[in-house]
């Protein structure tokens, strides 16, 4: 009774610094003639609710597709006509075709302020309490508190609550986290169809594809692909057509209308990269003009390659050892890789890498809560160009906090609460000296926090040298992109020097 007692109060803990976020400026507040991505949800409740579907993703007189054109996959779409009709209700001014463009009131802000509300109460908070209170081999305490840093993490709550992309990331990442969940507690037709919804709500939730399928696939050569794992493989197959088919069935009317949504979907003509983003090939376009030398096709070509070629090793692992722990960091792991060296990656996609490393923040509270600190940082020019500074330091200081009085993680910094024992075993056999990881860990953290408050203080208090606007923003991204690159190198020797398959950890069962 009393954990219920102590959940709720996490949970309100949580709502509030959600509200109180809104309460904020927002993407293109005031900004014409685009406005920002708050107007982009604004105008897909508009499109949606008055044009048929089979306009919906179609460039017409009354859908001009350079006007923040949807270009997400059906159930956003569904969830903005859903929204559509409420907004009708109070007030049908908000989403009259043509004449509602750009609309701004702070009753409007309200509703789109509750609209996120309510999706966040309705899919990703029931899941993050959820899975903490199935963690097993930890305390109560600790499972409270666990929640409570989740809840808490910055990075979400500034891009739904303050950026304003609200019907993304508490909708696909909550469906994804109910995946978890039922493919961690042995539910995997449950968990397939949670994770179904996912991508069928963002696409960019194909992040996290490999480490789900290679983590069933996994559980069906286990039972035995002559037996129980043929039968669960085809149930899990029937089980994924059948969830796409029902979300894409009113686009099945013609095959025009499936490749146009495809193409909204996959716009590989928008480029390498788009603004400024802390992975690979925007941080190398600094020293190499990279989108400028080689062709369009070149580019997808490479990015392919070195996407597929950072994450196989993790995969191939997942497939010959399934187990739970190894599902979650390699969630973490293929998350990174794509974000890192894809093909038209957003600055907001470090979401999608930050949900998994929220997953086992009671397993490796010192990396976690470092990466969490970092992946928030990554989004300051984003967040300074939406007015969003106090609630970024106040928000990002709360989580800080949380996470070291709840998980003392300056303490938790030797090799094997690391998770770094059997690497370091390894490299002793060929390096009788290499005693100092767990030093150098605490030394590269110390300098990774130091830099973030400098760039800052030098983002907010200096103006950039006239022939380079971008100094600063630019020294951001890069600097965020050598973190995650050290993240991506670390998670790998965590799943790669991980003999145990399983046994002994944290998990969910």
């Amino acid at each position: 009774m009393e954990k219920w007692y102590l959940m709720t109060i996490v949970v309100l803990i949580g709502l509030t610094v959600r509200w109180t976020v809104s309460l904020n400026s927002y993407s293109g507040a005031g900004k014409p003639p685009m406005f920002g991505d708050y107007e982009a949800q604004r105008h897909w409740q508009e499109i949606t609710f008055n044009l048929p579907v089979k306009q919906w993703y179609f460039n017409s007189s009354d859908n001009n597709l350079q006007y923040w054109g949807l270009d997400y996959p059906p159930l956003t779409a569904y969830h903005s006509l859903l929204c559509a009709y409420v907004a009708k209700f109070i007030n049908s001014d908000w989403i009259a075709l043509h004449t509602s463009r750009g609309f701004e009131s702070q009753a409007h802000k309200l509703f789109m302020r509750t609209t996120v509300l309510i999706a966040d109460l309705l899919i990703y908070i029931p899941a993050v309490v959820l899975y903490c209170c199935c963690l097993k081999d930890i305390s109560t305490k600790k499972k409270i508190a666990n929640a409570l840093c989740i809840l808490l993490y910055p990075g979400l709550i500034l891009i739904d609550y303050g950026h304003f992309q609200n019907i993304y990331n508490s909708v696909s990442l909550g469906f994804a986290l109910w995946g978890v969940l039922g493919v961690s507690c042995d539910w995997d037709l449950l968990g397939s169809l949670a994770f179904c919804l996912a991508i069928n709500y963002k696409q960019m939730e194909l992040y996290h594809s490999l480490p789900f399928f290679c983590f069933l696939l996994g559980k069906c050569f286990k039972k035995g692909l002559k037996g129980k794992g043929f039968v669960l493989l085809v149930k899990l197959a029937c089980t994924v057509v059948a969830s796409f088919v029902l979300c894409w069935l009113p686009f099945f009317t013609e095959r025009e209308q499936i490749l146009q949504v495809l193409r909204r979907l996959f716009p590989v003509d928008r480029g390498l990269f788009e603004d400024k983003v802390a992975n690979i090939w925007c941080s190398f376009n600094v020293f190499l003009k990279i989108r400028d030398i080689l062709p369009r096709h070149i580019q997808l070509i490479m990015s392919f390659c070195f996407t597929f070629l950072s994450l196989l090793p993790a995969c191939i692992k997942l497939i010959l050892q399934p187990s739970s722990k190894g599902f979650k960091f390699t969630l973490v792991s293929c998350a990174l890789s794509f974000f890192l060296f894809s093909f038209q990656v957003h600055e907001k996609s470090i979401l999608l890498v930050s949900l998994p490393v929220c997953l086992v923040l009671s397993e490796i509270p010192f990396m976690s809560t470092w990466f969490l600190l970092v992946s928030t940082f990554s989004l300051l020019p984003l967040l300074l160009k939406d007015e969003l500074l106090m609630p970024s330091i106040v928000t990002t200081m709360a989580f800080f906090i949380a996470c070291v009085t709840s998980f003392s993680i300056f303490e938790k910094t030797s090799e094997e609460e690391l998770q770094l024992k059997s690497f370091s075993i390894s490299v002793r056999k060929y390096l009788p000296c290499f005693t100092f990881l767990s030093r150098m860990i605490q030394y590269l953290f110390l300098i990774s926090v130091i830099t973030m408050v400098l760039l800052t203080l030098m983002t907010v208090t200096l103006d950039p040298p006239q022939k380079l606007p971008d100094l600063f923003s630019v020294l951001v991204c890069f600097v965020s992109c050598l973190n995650f690159l050290f993240f991506l190198v670390y998670f790998n020797i965590i799943i790669m020097w991980d003999s145990k398959s399983g046994r002994n950890q944290k998990k969910i069962t």
